[in-house]
């Protein structure tokens, strides 16, 4: 039996600490831009696959780095909303004017692997390795850092991923969604910090994978903010809200989405609005790493 990567914890048993300027719950907004290769490899399906090339699947894909990007740029511009934009690294080639726009507002750029085409739990090792390697690279080349964070395509990890991740040099991993504060992982190489990314608030989950309609995913977005606003009094939580561009980027959500993004905007005084990766650097300089 392979042991876990992390202890359990009761969040009600926890050591506290605080968010910067006194803050008790830190939000962010995730928003993931996904390529997918024309008639290879996986896809998200809005209607059930056809044989390749999958010309509705793909084009409905396709409109989140043609149309659907730019409607949510417009829309964070507009709130003055802070992003982290989560990248298949093969953006670069095809449509690198919709990083340049993210960069350009001060946004942090992560890793997301190379395309949504492929799983990397079911790779080989020397096959997840590189995608990583050449994932890695090439965010740094463009960006000139490495990537901080990680989401692996479709959430997919090998028993090994985690390790191969700390030894590339990532410092967060946003894979694992079994907590609202952030955690310890063990690798081989030493921890690795998770920070909860949401499978809830995440419209490709719910949206896409259980037919939520925009106006309840909005009324979910406002009540978990009230909720954890009100638990985060005992202890100090993080919120994070997942979009993709060709989910909520299609205009009848983002009409929808725009007045959920307006009202955080106006309470924006009473959380930390910021990045995932400013997150994982506030908290593994004060959450204690776990003696083994």
């Amino acid at each position: 039996m392979r042991a876990p990567r992390y202890k359990y914890s009761a969040i009600t048993k926890r050591a506290g600490y605080s968010w910067p300027n006194g803050k008790s719950l830190a939000l962010y907004l995730a928003l993931n831009v996904e390529q997918y290769k024309f008639g290879e490899g996986i896809i998200e399906e809005l209607v059930p696959a056809a044989e390749p090339p999958d010309v509705l699947n793909y084009s409905w894909c396709d409109y989140g780095t043609r149309v659907g990007i730019w409607r949510l740029l417009e829309l964070v511009e507009e709130f003055r909303i802070p992003v982290t934009l989560l990248i298949n690294s093969d953006l670069y080639a095809v449509c690198p004017e919709v990083v340049d726009a993210f960069r350009q507002r001060g946004d942090e750029i992560a890793c997301h692997g190379r395309t949504n085409s492929e799983r990397q739990g079911e790779m080989s090792e020397a096959d997840e390795r590189t995608l990583i390697e050449d994932s890695t690279l090439a965010v740094k080349k463009h960006e000139g850092k490495a990537p901080a964070g990680w989401l692996s395509p479709w959430i997919s990890e090998s028993h090994r991923t985690p390790d191969l991740l700390k030894a590339a040099g990532y410092r967060y991993v946003l894979d694992w969604c079994s907590d609202d504060q952030p955690f310890w992982l063990r690798t081989v190489g030493g921890p690795l910090l998770a920070v909860p990314y949401p499978q809830e608030l995440n419209d490709s989950s719910t949206m896409i994978g259980r037919f939520v309609s925009a106006a309840d995913f909005t009324a979910m977005i406002n009540d978990n903010f009230y909720e954890m606003l009100r638990q985060s009094i005992r202890q100090p939580l993080v919120m994070g809200i997942a979009l993709h561009a060709h989910i909520s980027g299609q205009p009848f959500r983002l009409a929808h989405l725009r007045q959920a993004l307006a009202h955080l905007a106006s309470r924006r005084e009473d959380f930390w609005f910021t990045h995932a990766g400013t997150i994982a650097d506030h908290v593994s300089r004060l959450l204690p790493v776990p003696v083994e």
